[in-house]
């Protein structure tokens, strides 16, 4: 059995937040809402769909090949889209970005936009704190995965679910309110439409694109890569690989916690600003490398983890 890495202090991003906005104040001009985000959402929407329909007639062997060398890239950049939303990154106020973020989920088959909006938030607010965070593992599950390549590819083929269930291990906090249950209503409408109209083979293509996104797959590096230890005391890592061009730059993982008001399309900017702050940090080039290197490193479990003392909310948000 293995724990976690055990620390009393604050995470980081608390202190370089505060120092970047002392040595480099121009980067508040780099804050705010990027509202041409919403037509590349309307694009990957009417790209799933549109393929959806094309090859809704090929063999089961084609549809798995189309969703794991493509469809997997569409629907995690619609995830990515999804957390522009939640940051309230496309447009002003939130309403607007709810209803982006459903749209985002018209293709993905799982109803994800508003319990991730939810939880990623709280994931921002209480980063590291087992009881809280819903980023970290419980030590049950973390214990169930181990630190054998079989039973992590395992955990990593499956970990929509994993994602999917974190919300049990966090305490406090209430996953269900009006907009959660729309969202899971709105999806199970949505799915029954692509199943009837479209064709099973259509529906396949879709949910089987969402899973390969979001696992056992070279974008499924990026769950690794952006708070599991690989260089002592470092809490959060970036990768400034190709795949940003196709994942909305999700890649600049520290530049986006230091400063998460930040869109996606000015977080190279945050990093050319304030060099001095990230350029001596461990970074990635690879999600392949560091899927693998998790894969078969018996040092790197579920475990590699900092934690920091809970800090109890005071209100539920």
């Amino acid at each position: 059995m293995s724990d976690f890495i055990y620390t009393d202090e604050p995470n980081s991003h608390i202190a370089r937040r505060r120092a970047i906005l002392k040595d480099h104040p121009q980067v508040k001009e780099l804050v705010g809402p990027y509202p041409l985000t919403a037509l590349y959402i309307a694009l990957l929407v009417s790209l799933h769909l549109i393929t959806a329909y094309f090859i809704k007639d090929l063999s089961w062997i084609l549809i798995f090949g189309f969703s794991y060398l493509y469809g997997a890239f569409i629907s995690h950049a619609l995830y990515v889209m999804i957390h522009e939303c939640t940051h309230n990154l496309v447009f002003k106020g939130s309403f607007a970005n709810k209803i982006m973020g459903l749209v985002c989920d018209i293709p993905l088959v799982i109803p994800s936009a508003m319990g991730f909006r939810k939880y990623h938030m709280i994931h921002h607010k209480h980063l590291g704190e087992y009881s809280y965070d819903p980023d970290i593992t419980s030590k049950l599950e973390g214990n169930l995965v181990g630190n054998g390549p079989i039973r992590k590819c395992i955990w990593l083929m499956f970990f929509f679910l994993s994602q999917g269930l974190r919300p049990i291990k966090v305490k406090y906090y209430n996953p269900l309110n009006i907009w959660t249950a729309s969202n899971v209503v709105f999806n199970l409408v949505i799915n029954i439409l692509v199943y009837i109209y479209i064709g099973p083979k259509a529906f396949a293509y879709l949910a089987l694109s969402t899973a390969f996104g979001l696992g056992l797959h070279p974008l499924g590096g990026r769950w690794i890569q952006e708070h599991f230890i690989t260089k002592e005391g470092q809490e959060t890592y970036s990768y400034y690989g190709i795949l940003n061009w196709l994942t909305f730059n999700m890649g600049y993982h520290n530049e986006h916690h230091d400063l998460m008001n930040i869109p996606w399309k000015n977080l190279p900017k945050l990093k050319a600003m304030a060099p001095s702050y990230y350029d001596g940090l461990k970074s990635y080039n690879s999600w392949t490398k560091v899927l693998l290197n998790f894969i078969f490193n018996p040092k790197l479990d579920s475990f590699s983890r900092i934690v920091h003392p809970d800090n109890h909310p005071t209100k539920t948000p």
